[in-house]
C-alpha cells in the first residue's frame, strides 16, 4: 500500500494503535459509531446515516455474539479505522473461517495504511484460531478498495473456472 500511497500523493502511512473492540469501554462503543455511521453515509455504504434506533442498540448486538471479534484503529488518540468480523465455518474443509463483514478508515486516514494493518490483525487471529481462510465482500465499483484487498492477498472466489466467480446475494427479512 505504501507505494500506491506515494502514487497518489497521499499522506505518509501512519502507525496506528489497532486495539480489540470492547463493548465495556464507552469511548471504543463511540468510535465504532462513529465509524460506521461514517462508511453508512458514503455512496459504498448506502449513502445514508444510521438509523437512531440501530445506533442506540448496534453495540449491544455486537457483544452478544459469540463469533464476533472486531478491532479498532486509533491514529494520534483519533479513532482512525474499524473492522468487523465474524467467525463461521467452511464446510468443504471441516474448519473454521473469518468474515470481514465491515472494515472501514475515516476520509482523514484513508490511504495512510489503516486498512492494512486492520486486515493484518484480522489475520493474524484468523491464524492463532486455526481458520482456514478469510472471507470478505466488496461492491465492483468500490476500486481503491478492490486494491487493497488483492494487495493484502485477496483475490476473487471460485471453485471452478467454468462456472465463474462467486457472487453474493441478499435477501432482505424485514
Amino acid at each position: 500500500m505504501t507505494e500506491v500511497n506515494a502514487q497518489a500523493g497521499a499522506l505518509p502511512p501512519v502507525q496506528p494503535a489497532v486495539v480489540r473492540v470492547d463493548f465495556a469501554r464507552d469511548h471504543h462503543r463511540s468510535a465504532l459509531l462513529l465509524l460506521l455511521d461514517e462508511y453508512a453515509c458514503t455512496p459504498e455504504g448506502g449513502g445514508r446515516p444510521l438509523a437512531g434506533e440501530v445506533k442506540a442498540s448496534l453495540c449491544d448486538v455486537l457483544a452478544a455474539r459469540a463469533h464476533y471479534i472486531g478491532w479498532l484503529a486509533f491514529a494520534n488518540g483519533h479513532p482512525a479505522g474499524l473492522i468487523n468480523c465474524f467467525e463461521g465455518v467452511s464446510t468443504f474443509r471441516a474448519k473454521p473461517l473469518l468474515n470481514v463483514h465491515d472494515i472501514v478508515v475515516t476520509a482523514a486516514y484513508r490511504r495512510r495504511g489503516i486498512a492494512s494493518a486492520l486486515l493484518r490483525q484480522a489475520e493474524l487471529h484468523a491464524r492463532a484460531a486455526g481458520c482456514c481462510k478469510l472471507t470478505l465482500e466488496v461492491l465492483e465499483g468500490n476500486r481503491s478498495a478492490v486494491a487493497a484487498y488483492a494487495a493484502a492477498g485477496f483475490e476473487a472466489y471460485q471453485l471452478d473456472p467454468a462456472m465463474g466467480r462467486a457472487m453474493f446475494f441478499e435477501k432482505m427479512l424485514r
